[in-house]
């Protein structure tokens, strides 16, 4: 009997979407494989009035862009509330009411096991687990290197935790240890394959024999690349910048035009890539902000990390944990941004350590992981 997979995201952010299509993307290639599984992804958005989207999603990602102060605060102090308390009753209930046809997609896709990257989905579940609507093993997977307290949802089948210091906070809150899996974040199955650096790098028209150094500024192509660019390669020699900026149609052009006049041959401007295990290939080191999803990927690939501008919350704990791991450094701007680069072009050696801490972090097979326990649970049922 052929296994179905309801995979349920929310695209507030796009890691969480991110984690489901890695998922996805696995049950895809088991099934291409002989195995008797498919999975279907829904987007919680897609099924919610667009007043309720205006409040959840995009005033979240106005607010982490706005005000990322403000949101700081509001992570931590939603992360010290109880579950029980009043202003969390209210949220699960106006979540719930919002949520209704969802329920009837999943019930159409009437799935033997269900597996939610955020915890909205989750939480909505919870309720019908108890009230016998929902018979289906549901799945919690945190997509950050730290536990918020709203992914402490109870009654979950299991839960798969980013890191193994996660999975012991997990099991420290009170959630069930034998249902606490430690398979780090999923990420698709291209950063688990071997890469041919010289290869792809002729692609892409970049030396492999220089130092490559790649920018990511985000599907959206956010903030001032350009001039972060020009500031790095006028500050110093030596390396070479992939700049990536994502779908933003005008900060390409302007990236393009500063290349074509101050930076022929160093600077490498790329738009919207579905493939960015391949710039990742032929690159010695990230430039980003650090994103659940966007780290794991980097660590999969054992690519060490500058890690900038991190959102206070969640971005400032997986930070945290990838300096304590020694994957990464940080620079508060770009003044510390070109000191650092310089630091790592002058010291291979230190670079080098750098990956191979990532290397030994990452988790390239996280989604087969996760995949694997839903499914040896069903066998086992």
């Amino acid at each position: 009997m052929k296994r179905r997979i309801l995979l349920l995201s929310v695209s507030a952010g796009a890691g969480h979407v991110r984690a489901a299509d890695a998922l996805d993307a696995t049950v895809a290639a088991l099934a291409a494989d002989g195995r008797a599984v498919e999975a279907r992804h829904l987007d919680v958005m897609d099924y919610v009035p667009p007043s309720f989207r205006r409040i959840y999603a995009d005033f979240y990602l106005s607010l982490i862009t706005r005000y990322p102060r403000l949101w700081g605060m509001l992570y931590r102090i939603t992360g010290d509330a109880r579950p029980d308390a009043v202003t969390q009753r209210m949220r699960r209930t106006i979540e719930r009411l919002n949520t209704r046809r969802l329920r009837t997609a999943i019930a159409q896709f009437a799935p033997d096991a269900i597996v939610c990257t955020h915890f909205l989905p989750a939480e909505m579940l919870m309720r019908q687990i108890r009230k016998g609507r929902v018979t289906a093993p549901v799945y919690l997977q945190v997509t950050d290197f730290d536990l918020h307290r709203m992914w402490v949802v109870p009654a979950m089948a299991g839960y798969f935790a980013a890191s193994p210091e996660i999975a012991h906070r997990m099991r420290a809150v009170g959630l069930p240890p034998d249902r606490v899996h430690d398979t780090g974040i999923p990420v698709m199955p291209a950063f688990a394959q071997a890469h041919d650096r010289h290869a792809l790098a002729a692609g892409f028209g970049i030396d492999p024999a220089v130092p490559t150094y790649l920018v990511m500024g985000g599907g959206a192509g956010v903030g001032a690349l350009d001039q972060l660019a020009d500031t790095l390669l006028t500050s110093a020699d030596g390396f070479q910048l992939v700049v990536l900026a994502g779908r933003n149609a005008d900060m390409l052009e302007r990236l393009r035009g500063l290349a074509a006049s101050r930076h022929a041959g160093r600077l490498f401007p790329q738009g919207y890539t579905p493939h960015v295990e391949r710039l990742m290939a032929c690159s010695d080191l990230a430039i980003t902000k650090p994103g659940g999803l966007t780290t794991s990927e980097c660590l999969a690939m054992g690519l060490p990390m500058v890690v900038n501008a991190p959102i206070p919350g969640q971005e400032e704990r997986n930070a945290d944990y990838l300096l304590e791991q020694g994957a990464a450094w940080k620079a508060i701007d770009g003044v510390a941004l070109a000191w650092r680069l310089r630091e790592l072009r002058d010291d291979p050696g230190r670079l080098a350590a750098m990956a191979s801490r990532a290397r030994a972090i990452g988790r390239p097979h996280a989604a087969r992981h996760v995949i694997d326990t839903v499914l040896a649970h069903l066998d086992a049922t």
